[in-house]
């Protein structure tokens, strides 16, 4: 993760613009993010894909969002691996009996 924070950061440097601002990111986020959720009801939902529309893929909108999500966190000075640390930290202390684990059900 830290590789990708590095990499993102090292392209946006590049520009005098820099970073957008947060609310900007996070409008970019939401684009991105409804760019996905169209793919996804095209894909798994009721929703077909009409002739004239581009052919674009889960990974792609995928990628774009992350790649909006790293600058996010970047702008605001955030380690993306110790979010995700206390995220799954909080999913192994109180959340670790949430949800049945396989080994249960056997």
């Amino acid at each position: 993760m830290e590789q990708m924070q590095n990499e993102v950061d090292a392209y946006i440097s590049q520009f005098k613009e820099g970073y957008f601002s947060p609310l900007a990111m996070l409008a970019r986020m939401t684009e991105e993010l409804g760019e996905l959720a169209r793919e996804v009801n095209h894909f798994y939902g009721e929703k077909p894909k009409k002739d004239s529309e581009e052919e674009r893929s889960m990974e792609q909108e995928m990628g774009d969002l992350l790649f909006v999500l790293i600058c996010f966190a970047n702008s605001l000075n955030i380690d993306l691996e110790e979010a995700f640390d206390l995220v799954m930290d909080k999913f192994a202390t109180r959340d670790k009996n949430r949800w049945t684990k396989i080994e249960e059900m056997e």
